[in-house]
């Protein structure tokens, strides 16, 4: 199976260590990213398309059909952010893309990146667990042929890409000791490139993808490095 992926969030840290990892793969074929601004990137599996409203893509959608994997990668923190203004961006702008996605190709696998401590339920205590889980939860309904949503925690950045955050720069040095100590709650963002291929091609038992499984994933992943 050859893999035709889609990626939002090729500027930010997650979705540009996901498209690092798809250009260096061998089973995929060919990469749309679609952005606000320019990525910087070239290669020649690399496609971009800019798009300035990420709440409606009707004017582009011919140019969505024949993919057969997404690779959801934007987002944004919760941060000072009224919970109307953070479910537009996390919840809104994400189903914007993944409801005709669903409806134009029929094949189409489906990554979200959501995060660590995510609440299914939709009624945690905090505002961001909800949010999450509302959008895990809506996307879950759409009619992909598969959909996981990856809960990532702590992440070890790519060594020699552009967007790691301040944070993951500052804690670097120490993160494989954290990892040693916390296996469950670090992977490196190499693992959850490959994580998302792996799960493309074979499959995987559960829709909720942890740390855990985000390392099991990758380490089945015979293409990746």
């Amino acid at each position: 199976m050859a893999i035709k992926a889609i990626i939002t969030g090729s500027t930010g840290m997650v979705g540009e260590g996901v498209l690092h990892e798809c250009l260096e793969h061998p089973d995929v074929e060919s990469v749309l990213v679609i952005n606000r601004k320019p990525c910087g990137k070239q290669h020649p599996k690399l496609k971009e398309l800019i798009h300035s409203d990420f709440s409606d893509f009707s004017e582009i959608e011919q140019d969505l059909v024949g993919y057969n994997a997404a690779y959801l990668c934007m987002g944004t923190t919760s941060f000072r952010m009224s919970e109307e203004n953070y479910t537009h961006i996390t919840h809104d702008l994400t189903l914007a893309l993944a409801e005709p996605l669903s409806r134009l190709n029929s094949d189409m696998t489906v990554c979200y990146v959501s995060g660590a401590g995510t609440d299914s339920s939709e009624k945690g205590k905090l505002m961001w667990t909800n949010v999450k889980g509302k959008t895990e939860n809506d996307l879950l309904k759409l009619p992909f042929r598969q959909a996981f949503m990856f809960r990532a925690a702590l992440i070890q950045p790519t060594k020699g890409l552009d967007n790691a955050y301040l944070l993951y720069k500052l804690v670097n040095p120490v993160i494989p000791l954290l990892r040693k100590l916390f296996p469950n709650m670090v992977s490196t963002l190499g693992e959850i490139g490959q994580a998302m291929i792996e799960a493309t091609l074979s499959g995987y038992e559960g829709h909720i993808i942890e740390v855990k499984d985000i390392v099991q994933l990758a380490a089945n992943n015979k293409g990746g490095k």
